[in-house]
């Protein structure tokens, strides 16, 4: 047992040495309750709390914005379910599946969003880690000027490219302890501000409208599983093909789901009983939570707040070296992770010493990216029900192969999509993202000012066209694949 153990240790430690290749059957392991850990990990950050006032601010009230949570994150985290079969039946990262769909070098262009979008996503998180360790600091009078702002991103910088660059193995493991440690310290959180919800204050919130609410679950859609769905074969691809597919799918999005759904709902309440507490959100999401908290918890919350953060930064920064992969670059999986690391950190500096103000960007950020990857994520769908066998894992990387060099039809739907729902969707966050919205009014939607403005449609027409295009249209091609 002894001896097991310290295999396993030593396994943590070592660089993985797979990248893009498919794991050998030999290599294959484990059971889908295993996926827990991870997507909880990375999922359940304090950051779920502070939804709760960005869902608010679409006008809303608690019960719409309950409704729209519980729909939001579950269903965008079923997506990841869905998408994780294919990890499963084809041993292989997300983003080199995916060119079943798109060709070997067509299959370039999402990988292109997915590297953008994960590389954001972590330079996001390190960034909200940040800042709430300095906000943490400053409360405690130990100083929260720059030198704890360059402490805490080094400390952080550290702990996810660490994670990265050896790779699923240390993440597993890694995850786990993040899962308890977060866990527990969260639900501390919980009791102690408890007293700061006022029942009386929240139910007198006003209902919003139909459209709003409608805005709000979107974007609770791209803040949560619609955000990972890119990176969702990449840890299934480790269980054996015999592992059931229905435990793929539901331990994967309970395990992203579960966390999430808890949170925004405590956030709701707090956000809803103090609107000072919402706007102290607006400008440093975690560290505006602190001021309820006695003092004694507050180095247990900065522990909290910067584990929960660094679990999903990892899972972000091992997919985004995956995908700069997938894009060509002809390195180890381990320096693609270290690049990243290096990009993530200097977006960081950038933002942290330089950038202003955060939250209009990052909700631009998600809106703006949501609409691809919604569109890439319908394709992709569609082209794993339609599969009847396995993947051909040889011809993944074979452009003269089964799979083709580009396949044209996903790759203009994706194109296709992605105009249309950025015409459908409206960006006020960033003076960069005035542009977003030109097809609202060509569609009676009462144009940039009108009451579908802030809906968001364009996420989930990007996602429909892409499943019902690649439904009929793809299902001849990939009769011919398989045949």
């Amino acid at each position: 047992m002894t001896g097991q153990v310290e295999v396993q240790q030593s396994r943590a430690l070592s660089v993985e040495s797979y990248g893009l290749d498919v794991i050998a059957d030999e290599d294959r392991k484990g059971r889908p309750a295993q996926l827990f850990w991870p997507w909880f990990g990375a999922n359940v950050s304090v950051l779920g709390l502070s939804y709760g006032a960005f869902t608010l601010g679409f006008g809303i009230s608690f019960r719409q914005a309950v409704i729209a949570g519980l729909i939001g994150v579950v269903f965008s985290f079923l997506l990841c379910g869905l998408v994780a079969l294919a990890g499963k039946r084809g041993s292989a990262p997300t983003m080199v599946l995916s060119r079943a769909a798109f060709g070997v070098r067509g299959n370039k262009l999402p990988s292109l969003v997915s590297w953008m979008l994960t590389v954001g996503w972590e330079t996001v998180l390190t960034i909200l880690a940040t800042l709430a360790t300095a906000t943490v600091f400053e409360r405690l009078g130990w100083g929260g000027g720059d030198l704890t702002k360059v402490i805490a991103l080094v400390v952080v910088g550290l702990l996810t490219v660490a994670c990265g660059v050896l790779g699923f193995d240390l993440i597993m493991r890694a995850q786990t302890v993040i899962t308890v440690v977060t866990g527990v310290l969260t639900v501390v959180y919980i009791i102690l501000v408890a007293d700061q919800i006022h029942w009386s204050t929240v139910s007198a919130l006003p209902d919003g409208s139909a459209q709003s609410m409608i805005g709000a679950l979107v974007f609770l859609m791209t803040g949560f599983g619609l955000g990972w769905v890119n990176a969702a074969a990449d840890y299934s691809r480790y269980l054996p093909r015999r592992a059931s597919s229905g435990g793929v799918v539901g331990w994967t999005t309970f395990g992203g789901a579960v966390a999430p759904v808890v949170l925004l709902t405590f956030g709701l309440l707090l956000a809803g009983s103090s609107q000072d507490l919402s706007t102290a959100i607006g400008a440093d999401p975690i560290g505006a939570l602190v001021e309820a908290l006695p003092t004694w918890f507050l180095v247990p919350f900065v522990i909290v707040a910067v584990l929960g953060l660094v679990g999903g930064a990892v899972l972000d920064i091992y997919s985004s070296g995956l995908a700069l992969l997938s894009l060509g670059l002809p390195v180890k999986r381990y320096v693609a992770a270290l690049i990243d690391g290096l990009v993530m950190i200097a977006g960081t500096i950038y933002v942290v010493f330089y950038g202003g103000e955060f939250l209009g960007q990052f909700q631009g950020f998600l809106i703006t990216l949501g609409v691809p990857i919604a569109a890439w994520c319908g394709i992709m769908l569609a082209d794993i029900a339609t599969r009847r066998r396995d993947y051909a894992e040889d011809d993944l990387y074979r452009p003269g192969g089964r799979y083709g060099d580009v396949r044209w039809l996903p790759v203009l739907t994706m194109l296709v999509a992605t105009g249309i729902g950025w015409g459908l969707v409206t960006n006020t966050f960033a003076s960069w993202l005035t542009w977003q919205g030109y097809l609202l009014g060509a569609f009676g939607l009462g144009g940039k000012e009108g009451t579908w403005a802030f809906a968001n449609l364009g996420v989930l027409v990007a996602l429909v066209i892409g499943f019902v295009v690649q439904v009929i249209g793809g299902r001849s091609a990939v009769r011919q694949q398989e045949a």
